[in-house]
């Protein structure tokens, strides 16, 4: 793998190094609590697969990226360009999760981000099949962030700890 590879494997860490430099104190923990989840991964298990998946798909891109001929080319636009809108609605998502404690509007960026990805892996499928199946870890993983958050997100809807009404004595 060459420089350019390199660089493309390590592009999608930048935006989870940025949010992690600016909300490192808010992250710790986020899924802890009376309504924690029975199958709310561990803080350290998120950031393992978060950047196993990152780095496979920064490595899926480059694959697109020599097979279109390199370079910035006209015929790169399509498949790059939904790939780095998809980018960056996934780091927008971690803003939203870890800073603005936002699950409902992080749950909506997680529905548009399976969109995009899907929509990625077919328009990459005729370039590199090897590329958009390496985005199927990516869907799996998605489906696990976007069932967690939609519990978190229904969670701070209706509190399990709400007052009851009391019964009055006659």
């Amino acid at each position: 793998m060459q420089l350019q590879g390199a660089i493309f494997v390590l592009l999608p860490h930048l935006g989870p190094i940025l949010v992690w430099l600016f909300t490192r104190d808010h992250m710790a923990g986020w899924c802890e609590g009376p309504r924690m989840l029975s199958w709310c991964p561990l803080h350290k298990v998120v950031l393992l697969v978060q950047t196993a998946i990152y780095s496979v798909v920064g490595y899926a891109s480059y694959l697109v990226w020599k097979d279109l001929g390199g370079g910035l080319g006209w015929p790169l636009a399509l498949p790059l360009g939904l790939y780095a809108v998809q980018l960056t609605i996934s780091w927008a998502v971690l803003v939203l999760f870890f800073t603005a404690h936002n699950p409902g509007l992080a749950l909506l960026h997680l529905l548009l981000l399976y969109g995009l990805v899907v929509s990625t892996a077919l328009i990459w499928h005729p370039i590199n099949k090897l590329a958009a199946l390496l985005l199927l870890p990516y869907l799996a993983w998605l489906t696990v962030t976007s069932a967690l958050t939609y519990h978190l997100w229904r969670d701070s809807l209706c509190p399990v700890h709400q007052p009851q009404p009391t019964e009055k004595s006659d």
